[in-house]
């Protein structure tokens, strides 16, 4: 089940909400968590008992790890907790790619092929996997003391709406909420959470789904049917159909846990408006950034290195970054690509971008950025390399691609709240919109426009029958 759906939107949410609202403080965990196991089971019924499975593992292992005196032995039950965790991940998502690629490598011997069964990805895997890490990381360090409830465990991880596709919320953000979060119960930050998710809903269904359409239509044409138009234009729709989508999802994710009394951290920051990749990555999927930071960019040293380290960290941090999100070349293609700029950054570009000024060095980052995302969007790596040629070769046909007025639509909008927040004055004008205090005539304005965004955007999902969601495999 995912939030654009007419299923989670119409049936699934206002009873979720009204049972939510109308049982007593002490029971809302337990509909949360009942919802959250719903709400996943949906989708992957076979699934729910793994995540159900690991959760208890870990709960024990954590407080056990925790009741340990010597720091040896506290170290044992980290590593158990952290093999059952990563082992789980590699198992799922990457056994088949490291297979497919010795089986690669044995064929150029003549040797049999190894036999595997291709084995299904659980849904948000990748998301609660990072989570269940940063609760007995955290717990380890002594940053935060273990949950003696077991049911808040389970809560802290399957909460629905960043089980499947974050933020990734680490644990020492949202412990105490978990137990006790009576001061979000308010008029303003409900409200506030209403806004969000409607927000977010019109981002993912009126922007990033018809431009996606347009997007797809692209990358599913054979390498000598695209020019360079047809690959510019296919690129810039996929450049804002993966931020539209996804910070849309971010957006609904952390609305809904406003109107349920929890504050998610922010997941993005305008990150077209970066002027180099290291801001970029300050901006974009900022959960992401925040735990690979936390979780292995410091523990390999961090800055305190020298500069030849500094520079092997970030490509290690990269590269890891690129195969989280998937198991294969293209997407560590894709982080070593953003590894690459961020090491060059420190080299000399930065101060090329300070020369030349924020406006062209906000063109040039968006350039970077919008190349990179072929090789996220591509599923074979010679036709992104073919993809990208083509964007610079500047090689223009009379082909037969057709482009709606919806696409152009759809584009405008796209550009238009990308880059509003470029000024100051436009910048506070998002943050207002985004804030929890308004006039009476704010929220009644706000209320209006998010009403009507709602059920725009039903119409469009009920109208059309394309509503994918980029991050749902991750």
């Amino acid at each position: 089940m995912v939030f654009s759906s007419i299923t989670f939107l119409v049936y699934f949410l206002p009873v979720f909400l009204l049972l939510y609202h109308l049982v007593p403080n002490k029971f809302k965990n337990a509909v949360i968590l009942v919802g959250s196991v719903y709400f996943y089971s949906w989708g992957g019924p076979k699934f729910i008992f793994i995540i159900l499975g690991t959760t208890f593992l870990d709960f024990f292992l954590v407080n056990a790890m925790n009741n340990r005196k010597s720091p040896a032995s506290k170290k044992k039950f980290l590593v158990l907790s952290l093999c059952l965790n990563v082992g789980l991940l590699f198992y799922f998502k990457y056994c088949n790619f490291f297979i497919e690629n010795i089986n690669g490598v044995l064929g150029l011997f003549g040797v049999k092929p190894l036999f595997w069964l291709k084995v299904v990805l659980p849904i948000g895997i990748s998301f609660y996997t990072f989570e269940s890490i940063t609760y007995v990381v955290d717990v380890y360090r002594g940053v935060h003391k273990p949950l003696k409830n077991f049911w808040h465990y389970q809560t802290y991880i399957l909460l629905f709406p960043k089980l499947i596709a974050g933020p990734i919320v680490r644990y020492h953000d949202i412990a105490d909420q978990i137990t006790n979060r009576e001061k979000n119960y308010n008029a303003d930050v409900k409200l506030s959470g209403f806004y969000t998710f409607c927000f977010g809903l019109a981002k993912k269904v009126i922007i990033a789904n018809t431009i996606g359409a347009q997007a797809d239509a692209v990358f599913s044409l054979e390498p000598m049917q695209i020019d360079t138009a047809a690959a510019w234009i296919g690129a810039i729709a996929y450049t804002f159909q993966i931020y539209f989508d996804f910070s849309g999802y971010s957006d609904m994710a952390i609305g809904l846990g406003k109107i349920m009394g929890f504050r998610f951290p922010e997941n993005f920051n305008n990150p077209y408006l970066s002027s180099s990749i290291t801001e970029f990555w300050r901006r974009w999927h900022i959960t992401l950034g925040s735990w690979m930071k936390n979780y292995l960019y410091i523990p390999l040293g961090g800055n305190k290195v020298s500069n030849v380290k500094l520079y092997r960290n970030l490509i290690i941090v990269f590269l890891l970054s690129g195969l989280w999100h998937g198991a294969s070349w293209n997407f560590i293609i894709w982080g070593a690509f953003h590894g690459l700029f961020l090491v060059l950054e420190r080299l000399f570009l930065l101060a090329v971008y300070n020369k030349v000024g924020k406006l062209l060095s906000t063109l040039l980052t968006f350039i970077i950025v919008v190349t990179g995302w072929v090789y996220f969007r591509s599923e074979d790596l010679s036709f992104a390399n073919h993809f990208i040629k083509t964007m610079f070769s500047f090689d223009l046909f009379d082909g037969k691609f057709a482009l709606n007025n919806d696409f152009w639509f759809s584009l405008t909008l796209a550009i238009v709240f990308s880059f509003f927040a470029f000024i100051p004055s436009t910048e506070a004008l998002q943050k207002k919109v985004y804030s929890e205090t308004h006039s009476r005539s704010g929220h009644l304005i706000l209320v209006v426009v998010c009403s009507l965004l709602f059920y725009i955007s039903l119409s469009y999902i009920s109208a059309l029958d394309f509503n994918p969601f980029i991050y749902f495999r991750f």
